[in-house]
């Protein structure tokens, strides 16, 4: 039953290193095949229709960039004018996809057809420290002839455009991420919410009474002058600083609390803001039983029965707690501005 005839270590089918043909090798090293020269390397003409077309490939890059110009400076977009604004969008999209495309597809056409396509093998020879720099120079210079960038200036020249204009769109883009003339962490103390102004839900600005909320609820909550900020711009960057997360436990759940913190909470129902102290995420995941707040991008944990003190994760302090309580007619009320910045521990470096 042990001779199949598939080749057993004794039966002949199976070559050994070292015994057959190929000195040492079962199957012969096939080696590198011959080396057929390009269109390109053996026609001019064909060597210029192929410097053209890089060129025109860079050329589609500076257009593509004059593009995303003409769109985020000369379209003007006003609040509610929808059209204006995707064709703006239409116009930054197409024209930074085109610059980064131009200059890609540029790249790959002039190493395919221009630059030398042969195989080099160079045997490691050991460093010699008079010869280190010349040798060095040598392999710069024969780096710049094989690109041909000397002998081809229309090439050269549309290539230094596209690359010198290729990369101003992103420095435009995050130069406008903020004009404010108060950019800066000062301005990340300070919110909307002040002595006496009212919780009200988000997003339908129902204000809250302390008598709506039971026991493990979490409601998301803004504050009821939220709706006199004009602009639609000036408003979402008001909400984001100011929103809270409105939680009701059991009172004898709580840790003992920091001195001068007695009075932030109202009959178990205390606040905090939403925005995580690491990055900047939306915390909003909330688990009544362990009283643990959860942020879902890098999972940072805040204990809200400790003050939002961090249990777990990247976050570097707790979770800034607004102080609340009720007014005349049993409103739920902030009895101040939170007392830190809201957001990243960064804005409180430096």
């Amino acid at each position: 039953m042990g001779e199949h005839g598939n080749g057993g270590p004794n039966s002949g089918a199976v070559i050994k290193a070292g015994e057959g043909r190929s000195s040492g090798y079962a199957i012969d090293n096939p080696g590198l095949p011959p080396h057929r020269p390009r269109l390109t390397d053996a026609d001019e003409k064909a060597a210029r229709r192929a410097e053209r077309q890089v060129s025109a490939l860079f050329l589609i890059s500076i257009i593509g960039t004059v593009m995303f110009f003409v769109g985020y400076f000369a379209v003007g977009v006003t609040d509610g004018d929808l059209q204006m604004l995707r064709l703006q969008n239409t116009l930054l999209g197409v024209g930074v996809a085109f610059a980064m495309l131009g200059i890609g597809l540029g790249v790959v056409q002039w190493a395919r057809a221009l630059m030398p396509d042969h195989e080099v093998i160079e045997d490691r020879k050991p460093l010699r420290k008079e010869a280190e720099r010349a040798e060095a120079a040598q392999t710069v210079n024969e780096i710049v002839d094989e690109t041909q960038i000397k002998r081809r200036p229309l090439l050269r020249n549309t290539l230094i455009g596209a690359a010198l204009l290729a990369p101003l769109p992103a420095v435009v883009v995050f130069r406008d991420l903020d004009r404010s003339e108060d950019f800066g962490p000062e301005r990340m103390r300070h919110s909307l919410w002040a002595e006496g102004v009212r919780l009200v839900r988000d997003p339908t600005g129902t204000p809250i009474r302390a008598s709506d909320l039971t026991v493990g609820s979490a409601v998301h909550a803004i504050p009821e002058t939220l709706r006199e900020v004009s602009g639609h711009g000036d408003r979402l960057a008001e909400k984001a600083k100011a929103v809270v997360l409105l939680i009701r436990m059991n009172p004898d759940d709580f840790e003992p609390v920091t001195p001068g913190r007695e009075d932030w909470k109202y009959e178990g129902i205390i606040a905090c803001s939403k925005v995580c102290t690491h990055v900047g995420c939306p915390v909003a995941l909330y688990e009544r039983h362990t009283h643990h707040l959860l942020c879902p991008c890098h999972q940072s944990t805040f204990d809200a029965a400790e003050e939002f003190k961090v249990i777990f994760g990247p976050a570097g302090r707790p979770l800034p707690q607004l102080p609340i309580t009720v007014d005349d007619e049993g409103f739920l009320i902030a009895r101040s501005d939170f007392t830190e910045p809201v957001g990243p521990t960064y804005w409180e470096r430096g």
